[in-house]
């Protein structure tokens, strides 16, 4: 009986030796580690899944495998057996003899009960030991919603209702995508009405239980001084958010027609209350600044103390806006001082012009304003810009220069769109150059290579700005037909360089190689691998079977395929 149990061990080491394992040919363990002389059945009592240490078989019977010290244990796999799975039947999982074969995802043995509306990694949330979650709010708040405030006292299902309790869809992470209802129901106020953001936290808070406005930003217009009132209706008295004008008048006419000292109707003063008032109550302080800070020192200078009534200057009292220099002013004594003046004019307008301080010493600048006189326009006489006085005169290129904008050739401002802005690309030198051109990616992008011949106009455009192509072969045409590995034109390939190139170099370069020779199988799983078929030629790599695999071909042996002229196309 011993002898007849060697034999039947020897045949079934036998088989494992010369035979094939129905457990998959990378299946390298030594059959009498699982299976006995006694037929292939695996003892139960004969499997150690945790410990590393442990005897496989039993004391009774570890003489007949004098050569077996531990057996198997899934611990050591990719696939540790821990909390429920301990235990678990292996045909459960293992439903082949290929045991490579069985998936590691949980999906694979576990249905999706969520039906794919939280993904497919069960460990996220869960782990082996129960399918209880315990980490909901942390597992949230990584998902971009923290449930904090009122929504930490939230059940799932509130927010994510389903047909299941069990299917969690995702519904967004703006507040609108769960209060679309409050938005559409309020009436004080009527948020649709008056336009409001869908943005509640723009208003409210979402740490407080209600829905408080503590939040709301008034920015658009600051509460300060007597406007920090907390009756938003004292404002507001028509019951809308949405139209109110930020203009002082709108709630300070009457204030304003019942002013006597001065009378601001009478003298036409400004309607806008914050060019003298602020908003401090009882509209005090007040400052009139404006002719001395922004129009003309009469408060100080050599002006101060030469007037007596604001008529002395301001000749019609119900405009204040007109006034009068040449009143004080009068020839010949005006002329005589300013003989050799270039662009002189005796008019109120030039006075304040050229004497914005009222000082006869104090040289006009015009590197004061803010139209400072370079390059080209050093030297130009006043009037050929000032062609209807000094005040209110455009400082816009193309009020001087419309007809040089519509004249371009080279390249045709207006047909391409260039804007009218001259500055933008030129410099007020003569002849319009040097320029530049910094919008060049709003016509074609410079990326990679081509941004570091950016300042190299001609490198492109050879002095032609309008005729100049945007195809990569229009540029590269001698690089395309000067290549020899592979030789594009010889092998036909497309002339728009971006299907393989980047643009920041040639190499390295990104070849689909489907629409030449189609990789498939073992051949793509070298994709990547140029040189396993080309070994740096391009442009002679055989395109057969043989023609790769001549050796694999000459040294088959079972059978030898050259001996039994087998045909040499492997496919």
């Amino acid at each position: 009986m011993y002898r007849l149990s060697l034999l039947v061990l020897m045949i079934a080491w036998s088989f494992c030796i010369f035979g094939q394992s129905p457990h998959g040919s990378d299946f390298t363990m030594n059959c009498a580690d699982c299976h006995n002389a006694e037929g292939w059945g695996i003892p139960l009592d004969s499997w150690d899944f945790n410990s590393p240490n442990k005897p496989r078989v039993s004391p009774t019977t570890d003489w007949k495998y004098p050569n077996v010290k531990t057996g198997f244990t899934h611990n050591k796999t990719e696939f540790p057996l821990e909390g429920a799975h301990d235990g678990v039947d292996c045909k459960q999982c293992h439903t082949g003899l290929v045991f490579t074969q069985t998936s590691m995802d949980c999906a694979s043995c576990h249905t999706d009960v969520h039906q794919q509306t939280v993904g497919n990694d069960c460990k996220r949330c869960h782990d082996s030991e129960s399918w209880i979650v315990d980490a909901i709010p942390e597992i949230h708040e990584q998902n971009g919603f923290a449930l904090i405030g009122a929504h930490d006292q939230l059940t799932c299902v509130e927010c994510h209702q389903s047909e299941t309790n069990l299917r969690f869809e995702r519904i967004g992470s703006e507040c609108i995508n769960c209060h679309r209802q409050d938005y559409v129901e309020t009436q004080n106020p009527d948020h649709r009405a008056a336009g409001y953001s869908e943005n509640c936290m723009e208003c409210h808070n979402p740490l407080d239980g209600g829905w408080g406005v503590d939040n709301f930003n008034h920015s658009f217009f600051p509460l300060t001084g007597g406007h920090d009132i907390a009756d938003c209706d004292a404002c507001h008295t028509n019951g809308s958010y949405v139209d109110l004008s930020p203009d002082c008048v709108t709630c300070h006419q009457e204030d304003y027609d019942g002013s006597l000292n001065p009378n601001h109707n009478t003298l036409q003063f400004s309607t806008d209350c914050a060019s003298c008032h602020t908003t401090a109550p009882d509209w005090t302080p007040v400052v009139f600044s404006e002719h001395d800070g922004l129009y003309f020192p009469i408060y100080s200078g050599e002006h101060q103390g030469e007037w007596d009534q604001c008529v002395d200057c301001h000749t019609n009292p119900s405009n204040y806006a007109e006034f009068s220099c040449i009143n004080c002013h009068i020839n010949p004594e005006t002329n005589d001082d300013h003989n050799g003046v270039n662009g002189y004019v005796y008019s109120n307008n030039a006075c304040l012009a050229c004497h914005p301080n009222g000082s006869k010493d104090d040289n006009f600048n015009h590197d004061g304003t803010n139209f400072p006189l370079t390059g080209a326009h050093i030297g130009v006489d006043c009037a050929q810009c000032h062609t209807n006085g000094y005040t209110g005169t455009p400082t816009d290129c193309n009020a001087c220069h419309n007809i040089d904008y519509t004249s371009t050739t080279n390249p045709n401002h207006a047909s391409i769109g260039i804007p009218t802005d001259c500055a933008s690309c030129h410099t007020t030198e003569p002849g319009w150059t040097p320029a530049t051109f910094a919008n060049h990616d709003d016509y074609y992008p410079l990326n990679g290579a081509h941004a570091n011949i950016a300042n190299d106009c001609n490198a492109c455009h050879n002095g032609n700005y309008t005729n100049t192509p945007n195809t990569c072969v229009g540029c590269h045409q001698s690089n395309y037909e000067g290549t020899t590995n592979p030789d594009h034109s010889d092998v036909g390939f497309s002339t728009n360089c971006v299907q393989c190139h980047n643009e920041g170099a040639w190499t390295p370069a990104n070849f689909d190689h489907n629409t030449v020779y189609p990789l498939v199988g073992a051949h793509a799983n070298i994709a990547n691998d140029c040189n396993a078929c080309h070994n740096g030629n391009y442009s002679n790599t055989p395109n057969t079977c043989v023609g790769c695999h001549q050796s694999n071909y000459d040294g088959t042996t079972n059978p030898n395929h050259a001996a039994a002229n087998f045909p040499t196309d492997c496919t």
